[in-house]
């Protein structure tokens, strides 16, 4: 042995147990070994455990590294969360705030002045929903290219041609004083939030979303907040409650495909008024003001003459215009809900003869987009300067939207009228004809910055009627350029390359100037029922159902809004806009839209069907929901047996009857199946037509959950094959549109619809519906399995809640962070669980109840509310979804008043200094 050996420390190993410590040979032992069996040629025991070791301290490096990123990852997702408790600072202030939170993280600011409580508002919103009123703002100024880059140039395009913020910037100077300063203060408390969170860079400390955004834009740098970002976001809110004008486009793309006006009026059938009750059952207008009335004959005389049909063959020239139109509104961002076919909601109040508290119940649960975070931020109000609040916010606007103060409760549901028209325009370069003669285009150029890009250079075109919605994309140009074939006779004897073209312009109440935001603040500061109306007639824009109760036990409904008078024309189809007799006259006064105070019946139901029966002599729209919601709550409180308490509201709320079964399951018993589809079949027999989301083997509500799963099933695969007739992308969604024109057919089985096209054979109505209920049983048994009994509605009606940007990124990992569920869900299309699916795609939730509110005018301590997700914008927050689940089960939390309870029952309490 070398002396250098011999002087290296001799190593004791310790195996493991039942291994003997021996010494390690020498190399020269090792040698000799080496021609020895294959035993022997195992490593020696000194590299094993030298081995050992380095397993050990790689291990030990990994777990360390694990940590260590656990650790980042952690402090990554933590930095932005919130501060609830101690003090803060807020530049600004006269006197320190007081932010209570409860367990659910929602805020009760207490303030001494209008100012200081606006301003704080904007500081709890910006501390929680930053990232969401960054984001609202660059979709209304039409910026999305700046965070997102070039693939989002052409929704800019969109929302430029629209023109939201030019809009809101015209409606600042018309603003009352106070509005200008409470939206200035709110501006301020978010600028002050910002300042303490990197001044404008966009860094997780401000939000997680924020770090994802840096890998793909890592130059954008946060703007501060300003009023005029508050104000266009109230042209968004307008834009999705927009009304009709998905169904306008429809109807002209059907038009133009080949379908004739008769087939297409059959797709879009009248209200039902003999089974579904309008809000106010009749009235009259007398001396400019209306009168509520019972029900009676139509007013003599349509209220607009019908589009002359010669337009119908412009329309069929520009159909593919129109159609190019219709698909780049629909690319546009939703930001309240998932298309404006699908947006509805429910409210109801109940006088005080009717309840057990003796004092009126309202309820009102708006169906929005099931977004995360959710759409609403819960929040409470107070100060000594007369603004005492509780309600439903908005990140990015001051105020309470929904919700009640200590005399009054308020809540909306969409009126719906046709508040928007598309007009045909004859083009020529860059002029328009207008009674034969040609006049210049408004034009303007604008400038999109871009994400990892060059700026983006647009024109945006209009006329007297509004933009050029169909100057959006080059594409779009290129098809309006299209000679048009002309319809009233006009000179067309140039040659067809120099007649001019086609392009569509909009017109919407909304792009013109308003005082909505006023009336958000009339509305919070309300007393009575004057006020209450005094407020109604500033919301312009989006026109809304409005109930009412107060403490004193009045209730009441208004319908406010800029609704247009057309000089010509039903707004079902879009019109000439080379033909004056087409332009808008002016707009309906307030005094004679519908209204109702303490009806006799006591009780007020809207859920966006007809809001006054055919005797009103003034035209709303054709285009309402056809009542199945509506009419299922009206049933439930004239049918109660007793006086209706806030538990029995609740249960309404959650009512999960679908009003369409009854007309449709008859047929559907009727036809001989065998195999599995006649074991499911069985399921409809005495089914009770509720639709709950799951329900133990054997019970009651299994088996309902599973006749549901298996009616929806057939209700899809049906309509399938019943609208055969229809173009792509035009496929029938399943909405109560489609209950009405279906409940039609099924009383005319030798209708032409009946047949399939793709056979030489004509088929009935029976041959289709066995073929869809074997379609149904055999998608079931394949997704659910072989027995019938044990399918449930929940396992195909499913709702993810998804981030409304990175919640489709197609990055696992960026999902499973921000996005929840999925989760079965029960209710339906046109189900008062509004939990919307669109049958032409699949069974998966595509709007929601995005809140539910029971207001006690007998104690507003006792009322009760809940949201789709939770408070916090933040994902890896407490608060970011720990209200979905009672919301998915039909649960809802205290909404607190009074301060003893608040300050009892408080989670955290924040001071903000200035």
């Amino acid at each position: 042995m070398s002396t250098t050996e011999a002087s290296e420390p001799e190593e004791t190993i310790v195996d493991e147990p039942g291994d003997a410590a021996v010494d390690e040979p020498g190399d020269a032992a090792v040698e000799e070994a080496a021609g020895e069996d294959a035993a022997a040629t195992r490593p020696p025991k000194r590299g094993r455990r030298r081995l050992r070791r380095v397993l050990l301290w790689s291990g030990v490096t990994l777990l360390a590294l694990i940590l260590v990123l656990s650790v980042t990852a952690v402090w990554a997702v933590r930095r932005s969360l919130p501060q609830y408790s101690g003090t803060a600072r807020l530049a600004g202030l006269s006197a320190p705030v007081t932010v209570y939170r409860d367990r659910y993280g929602i805020p009760q600011i207490y303030a001494d002045t209008a100012e200081d409580l606006f301003r704080a508002q904007g500081y709890v919103h910006a501390q929680e929903r930053f990232w969401e009123m960054d984001f609202r703002r660059h979709v209304t100024s039409g910026r999305l290219a700046e965070l997102f880059g070039a693939d989002q140039v052409e929704t800019d395009t969109y929302l430029r041609t629209l023109g939201w913020r030019r809009v809101a910037e015209r409606e600042w100077d018309i603003l009352a004083e106070p509005t200008r300063r409470y939206l200035s203060a709110y501006a301020d408390g978010v600028n002050a939030w910002l300042a303490t969170h990197g001044d404008g860079a966009a860094t997780g400390a401000v939000s997680l979303e924020y770090t994802v955004l840096g890998v793909q834009n890592g130059d954008y740098h946060i703007e501060r907040w300003t009023p005029l970002d508050s104000l266009s976001w109230l042209k968004a809110m307008a834009w999705d409650l927009r009304s009709n004008m998905s169904d306008e486009v429809e109807r002209a793309t059907l038009l133009a495909s080949g379908l004739t006006r008769a087939q297409v009026e059959q797709l879009f059938p009248p209200y039902p008024f003999g089974r579904h009750r309008p809000i106010i059952d009749g009235g009259q207008v007398a001396g400019g003001a209306f009168t509520a009335t019972g029900p009676s004959a139509p007013a003599a005389g349509p209220a607009n003459a019908p589009v002359r049909d010669a337009i119908h063959d412009a329309i069929h020239d520009a159909g593919p215009l129109l159609e190019a139109v219709r698909e780049g509104v629909r690319r546009l961002p939703p930001l309240l809900g998932a298309n404006a076919a699908g947006i509805g909601s429910n409210s109801w109040v109940i006088a005080g003869s009717r309840t057990t508290t003796g004092k009126p119940l309202l309820a009102n649960d708006p169906h929005l987009a099931p977004t995360m975070p959710g759409i609403w931020f819960q929040m409470g109000l107070h100060c000594g300067c007369g603004l005492n609040l509780a309600g439903f916010t908005f990140s990015g606007v001051p105020g309470v939207i929904i919700g009640h103060n200590d005399r009054i409760a308020w809540g909306f549901t969409n009126l719906g009228p046709d508040v928007t028209d598309l007009y045909l325009e004859r083009i020529e370069g860059n002029r328009y004809q207008v009674d034969g003669e040609w006049v210049p285009l408004d034009v303007r150029t604008e400038t999109l910055k871009v994400a990892g890009g060059k700026p983006v250079t647009i024109t945006v075109r209009g006329t007297r009627n509004g933009p050029l919605l169909s100057d959006a994309s080059i594409s779009l140009r290129e098809i309006g350029l299209l000679p048009p074939v002309d319809p009233y006779g006009d000179p067309v004897n140039q040659p067809t390359s120099h007649r001019p073209g086609y392009a569509v312009s909009l017109r919407w109440t909304a792009l013109d100037p308003g005082r909505t935001a006023d009336a958000l603040f009339a509305l919070d500061t309300a007393r009575d029922w004057k006020d209450f109306r005094a407020a109604a007639a500033l919301f312009e824009v989006p026109a809304q159902n409005m109930v009412y109760a107060d403490v004193d036990g009045n209730i009441g409904y208004q319908s406010p809004g800029r609704i247009p008078v057309r000089a010509k024309g039903d707004g079902k189809y879009p019109v000439p806009g080379w033909d004056s007799a087409y332009q808008w006259k002016g707009y309906l006064p307030f005094a004679e839209l519908p209204s109702v105070a303490n009806p006799q019946q006591g009780f007020i139901v809207t859920a966006n069907q007809a809001v006054v029966g055919p005797s009103y002599p003034r035209f709303l729209t054709d285009d309402w929901a056809y009542g199945y919601r509506s009419q299922r709550i009206n049933d439930m409180i004239a049918e109660s047996t007793g006086k209706v308490s806030p538990d029995d509201v609740q249960r309404m709320q959650f009512d999960n009857r679908n009003g369409m079964a009854p007309a449709v399951v008859p047929s559907l018993t009727q036809v001989p199946l065998s195999g599995t589809a006649a074991k499911a079949q069985a399921l409809l027999s005495g089914w009770d037509f509720q639709q709950p989301a799951d329900g133990a083997g054997g019970t009651p509500q299994a088996r309902s959950s599973a006749a549901a799963a298996y009616y929806n099933a057939v209700w899809r695969h049906l309509l399938v094959r019943l609208f055969d007739e229809l173009p792509g992308d035009h496929e029938a969604d399943g909405g109560d549109r489609w209950f009405e024109v279906v409940r039609q057919l099924l009383s005319e089985p030798a209708s032409p619809w009946w047949d399939d096209r793709t056979t030489p054979a004509v088929e009935s109505a029976d041959a289709v519906i066995t073929a869809a209920m074997v379609d149904a049983a055999g998608e079931l048994a394949k997704r659910l399995g072989d027995d019938p009994a044990g399918w449930r509605w929940g396992r195909l009606h499913q709702l993810t809640v998804r981030n409304q940007t990175f919640g489709k990124s197609g990055i696992g990992v960026v999902e499973w962070m921000f996005n929840h569920g999925p989760a079965d869900t029960a209710g339906g299309q046109s189900i008062v669980n509004a939990t919307g699916w669109d049958a032409s795609v699949g069974y998966e939730v595509d709007w929601v109840p995005s809140m539910r509110m029971i207001a006690d005018l007998s104690n507003l301590d006792g009322s009760r509310w809940v949201q789709l997700t939770g408070e916090s914008g933040h994902a890896f927050s407490a608060h970011y979804h720990d209200q979905f689940e009672l919301w998915r089960t039909g649960r809802m939390v205290p909404m607190r008043w009074n301060r003893d309870t608040i300050t009892g029952e408080a989670a955290d309490t924040l001071t903000l200094r200035g």
